[in-house]
Order: C-alpha cells, then sequence, then structure tokens
C-alpha cells in the first residue's frame, strides 16, 4: 500500500505543470488586490479541509506513532499521503475566487517534495534492507526519516498560514512587515507552549541529563529573539516611525533579560537553579502590548486582550516555580497547575495574530 502511494505521489509531481493550468486564471482580480471578489467554491473547500486532516491532524499524529514505533504509523501515513495528494490535485482544479501569484502556491510544490522523500525513506526502511551498502547508509536513513518527520508539522503549519493569508488577500505590499511580525510572534508562542507541555510530561528526565534547568533554554531564546528584534522591527537608516522605538526597546529588553536569565540559571556549585526572568519578560511584554497602539480601534481592543493573555501566561509560570513547585525543578507528577502556563501561551497566538 505505502508503495502505490509513494508512486502516485511521483506521478502528480511529473504532472504538477499540466494541473497548474487548471487553476491559473487571474482575469477577474481588481488591479492591486490579491484575490478576486468571487465567493470561494466547493472543490477549494475541499481542498481546505483534506489538507488540514492531512497536515494538521494524520501526519503529526503518524509522526508521534512513528517515534513510539507504534504498528499503525505506517497505515495512518499511507492514508496521509493519499488525502494529502487528492487535496493537492483539488487545489489546482477549483473555481470560483481566484488569486494573484502568491507564496502559498509557490511553497506547495516544496511541501509536496518534502512529503514525496519522507514517503521514499520510509519505504526503504520498510524493506528492512541491511547487507553491503545497506548496512552503512541505513542509520543515516533512519536519521534523516526522523529529522524529515519531525520538521514537517512545523513546515505544514507554516503553509497553512500561508493558505488562510492567499485565501483572503492580505498581507501584500506595505502590509507585509506587520503580517510577518504578528504570525511570528504568534506561532512563536503556540511552539513555546508546546515546548513546555513536552517539557512537562516528558522531558524532565532530558534536562536532569543535561544538567540545566528549564530558564536556561528559555533565557537563551529570550536572549536570541531579542538581538533579532533589536535589528529588525526599525529599519535602519531611516526616519523612525509609528511603533518602532516601542518594538525596539522590547528588544534590547528582551536581550539582556535573557543573558540575566542565563546567568541566574546555575547557582555558585554550577547546579542548575530555577529563575523567575522568562516568566517577568513576558508578563512585561504583554504589559508594553496591551498599551500598543494601533491605527484601528479594533486592533487596539485586540491587543489589549492579547496583552492581558500575555500577562496571564508570565504569571502563571511565575506562580508555578515560586508557589507550586517552590524552585524545585518538578513533581514526580505534573500539578494541575502546571498545565495553566502551556495553555495560556498559545491560547495568546489567536489574539496576536487578529490584528492582522
Amino acid at each position: 500500500m505505502i508503495i502505490r502511494s509513494s508512486a502516485l505521489l511521483a506521478l502528480s509531481l511529473i504532472c504538477v505543470r499540466e494541473v497548474s493550468a487548471h487553476g491559473g486564471h487571474m482575469d477577474k482580480i481588481p488591479e492591486g488586490a490579491g484575490v478576486s471578489d468571487d465567493p470561494i467554491d466547493a472543490t477549494l473547500w475541499i481542498h481546505i479541509l483534506l489538507q488540514t486532516l492531512a497536515f494538521g491532524l494524520i501526519f503529526p499524529t503518524g509522526m508521534v506513532l512513528g517515534i513510539i514505533r507504534s504498528r499503525w504509523h505506517v497505515p495512518l501515513q499511507t492514508v496521509g499521503t493519499a488525502v494529502a495528494l487528492a487535496g493537492y490535485f483539488l487545489g489546482h482544479l477549483h473555481r470560483g475566487r481566484q488569486f494573484a501569484h502568491n507564496i502559498h502556491a509557490s511553497f506547495a510544490n516544496s511541501l509536496m517534495l518534502m512529503l514525496a522523500v519522507q514517503v521514499g525513506l520510509g519505504i526503504y526502511l520498510k524493506l528492512h534492507l541491511s547487507k553491503g551498502i545497506h548496512s552503512r547508509i541505513r542509520r543515516p536513513m533512519v536519521m534523516a526519516h526522523g529529522v524529515v518527520g519531525k520538521a514537517m508539522p512545523v513546515v505544514s503549519w507554516i503553509q497553512m498560514l500561508f493558505g488562510g493569508i492567499t485565501a483572503v488577500g492580505f498581507c501584500r505590499g506595505d502590509h507585509l512587515g506587520q503580517c510577518l511580525a504578528h504570525f511570528i510572534m504568534g506561532s512563536a508562542f503556540i511552539a513555546y507552549g508546546i515546548l513546555l507541555t513536552i517539557l512537562l510530561l516528558v522531558g524532565q528526565y532530558w534536562l536532569r541529563r543535561t544538567g540545566r534547568s528549564q530558564e536556561f533554554f528559555d533565557s537563551a531564546v529570550i536572549a536570541a529573539w531579542g538581538c533579532v528584534n533589536t535589528f529588525t522591527e526599525h529599519r535602519w537608516g531611516t526616519a523612525w516611525v509609528k511603533n518602532d522605538l516601542q518594538h525596539t526597546s522590547m528588544g534590547i529588553v528582551w536581550w539582556c533579560a535573557g543573558l540575566v536569565g542565563i546567568w541566574l540559571s546555575r547557582n555558585r556549585g554550577g547546579r542548575p537553579r530555577r529563575n523567575l526572568v522568562p516568566g517577568i519578560v513576558i508578563l512585561l511584554t504583554g504589559w508594553a502590548m496591551s498599551a500598543h497602539p494601533q491605527e484601528l480601534e479594533l486592533s487596539t481592543m485586540v491587543h489589549t486582550v492579547f496583552g492581558y493573555t500575555l500577562m496571564a501566561a508570565g504569571a502563571t509560570r511565575i506562580i508555578e516555580i515560586s508557589f507550586v513547585l517552590r524552585d524545585r525543578t518538578a513533581f514526580p507528577e505534573p500539578n494541575s497547575f502546571q498545565y495553566l502556563p502551556p495553555f495560556v501561551s498559545p491560547l495568546s497566538l489567536t489574539w496576536s495574530t487578529s490584528p492582522n
């Protein structure tokens, strides 16, 4: 079954030029716009549902099953490949709304190529070839299969964001920078929530093995992110406009606080130690975002709620370390309160991307 899905996937990549001709009309798109005024037809809705099912649910679930070496890994990934192929073709066969040249269409072929590579690696490993040259390349193939499989949910998330942006036709021209800022920040917080959950449930042994506290890694990411914000939020060499000063200032606060958090993550004896710096940084960032002025009243109100949600994430993290764990690494079993910080952080994603 998996060999058949691989053959179908290869055939789809060969036929992409022929299929693309069905969805390339742009004669109804107003000048300067990204989409036409036509409604999304049933074919495109089915494409959206199938690709969301495949890349948003089936493949991530199959990845987890592969990590635990479940016998359901191969059947589930085979079903996901078939669903993804059907959705891919339907994306080129729709009528109704027309789209200008966009990143979603351009990136789709790269994602499908990545899927083809992953399926090919899976087939090779499933054949259990271990003689001759196969004995030397099998281990690298296993590693490549794992890396591509774990990267697939991240790349799929990016493509789904591109799809949403393309469907409504925004994030073009002068609005590109604002869209990038909001979607990158929102995605970063949902990734942070996922990593917090993983560390809470299965990552404590890994943390003890590294000899570092969780705040060391949090602070390192905060410092790196602050450096990026410091030098990218303002177009250097041009006049300071709108919220440039606040964005750049927050970047400086982040990398300075991140370095402090790294320094405080060990005691004088070199042993890992908990600290409150990441929680304080998130809380103060939320406070700044709640007072972040916007051109539209709706965007200002959404930023306010986003800031409050972020403040809640920082506050719950501080309470968890200081009053629930009392500076200990973790309990044998997670306390019910410890699920709040990982929950509130991804919740802020919705509000972070809403101002677009």
